[in-house]
Parts: structure tokens; sequence; C-alpha cells
């Protein structure tokens, strides 16, 4: 099956009232989702530290809830945390009231006012009840990390070619990839700052 790494400008012409990536030609911004998780997110965290590299993590209540330790970590270094809904609900698949109450649920764990949904599904009459109180973040450039059909060595080649300044970059630091990311990651960013790229935490907005 066909895999978008790259989203097309006319997707992100198509659904407004996100945030899609950002103005810049230097600047890369690096975003985890699903965690976080004990092994795979402390690793991730030292990783960036010892590169000096700040992140967005856009987090699961449910792990937010069970980690506190983490999720004051990831604060604490200078990192960006976002809401990803409690229990990781596929918004295609959940009634408005019940995925915003999930959002509203997570909140007690997660504090931050940008919100990811995840899988990237997210029904256009929920937008702007959302965005009352978030600003939506997705991305332009997604690794499929996930994916156990895509190899390592092709997510490397995919980012080589693809990957520019303003790009919104999406990995996971869920306990099922965890050899892969950590195979991964840190080539990928040892090429990107190769390339002379540095990385932002995407702020929080007003």
């Amino acid at each position: 099956m066909f895999k978008l790494f790259k989203t097309p400008s006319f997707i992100r012409w198509m659904v407004p009232r996100r945030t899609w990536g950002f103005s810049s030609s230097e600047t890369l911004y690096l975003t985890f989702d699903d965690g976080p998780t004990p092994d795979l997110t402390s690793w991730i965290l030292d990783l960036l530290k010892e590169k000096e590299i700040k992140a967005s993590f856009f987090c699961v209540g449910s792990n937010a809830k069970k980690y506190p330790e983490l999720m004051n970590r990831m604060v604490q270094e200078g990192h960006v945390i976002g809401n990803h809904t409690m229990k990781h609900e596929n918004g295609n698949k959940t009634s408005k009231e019940d995925y915003l109450n999930s959002i509203q649920e997570a909140a007690k764990y997660i504090d931050s006012n940008l919100f990811r949904p995840p899988y990237g599904r997210l029904p256009v009459p929920y937008v702007s009840s959302i965005r009352k109180e978030y600003e939506i973040i997705m991305w332009t450039w997604l690794s499929y990390d996930f994916d156990e059909n895509v190899s390592v060595d092709e997510i490397l080649i995919k980012s080589q070619k693809q990957i520019k300044g303003g790009d919104i970059l999406v990995l996971h630091d869920n306990l099922k990839i965890e050899a892969k990311i950590k195979e991964l990651l840190p080539i990928f960013l040892d090429d990107l700052i190769a390339r002379g790229y540095q990385f932002d935490v995407i702020s929080s907005f007003s």
C-alpha cells in the first residue's frame, strides 16, 4: 500500500483550522505521539538531552496518569506536552460527546492547550468545540515508524528526500515499536543535524 510520508498541500488546504507546519527554512518540529512509556520515553529523553534537542510530546491521558514523573521530566527539560485524548480514541469512531469528554479527562493529567487527534482522525463538526480551548496540531511528515512493513532504511531514505524546514515530524514512543525507534532515532537525528537543521518545540498558542 502506498504511504504518504509527506502530507500533500491540497490536504492541508482541504482541512483548515489546524496547524500543519510552519514557515522556516532551517527549523524542524520533532513530535512524539502515544506516550509516555517508562523505558522508551526515558531513553528518548536521554537521547534528546545528549543532542540538545527539544521536542513536543502528544501524550495519551491514561499513560500520563500512570507516569507523572515522566510528564514532569519532559517539562523540566524544556520539552512541550500536548493532549492526545484519554485512551487514544479514533474521532471517526467516537461520538462527539464521548470524544470531547476524553479530551477533558486527559486534561486532568496534561496541562497544555495543544491537541493532536489520534490517527489524524477528527470529524469537522468536532473542530469548533475543540478550538475553543486548543490549537489542533497536525503534521507535514509522518515517519510510519509504527508500520512493520516500513523499514528503518525506507524511513531514512524518505526523510532525506522529503523533509524540509518548517516541517512538523511525527514519531512515536509506544512500546510496540521500541526496538525500531531505538535503531532509527539516533541515525535520523544525526542526519538532520548534519543537513544543518535545528529543532524547536511547538509553542503553546494564546
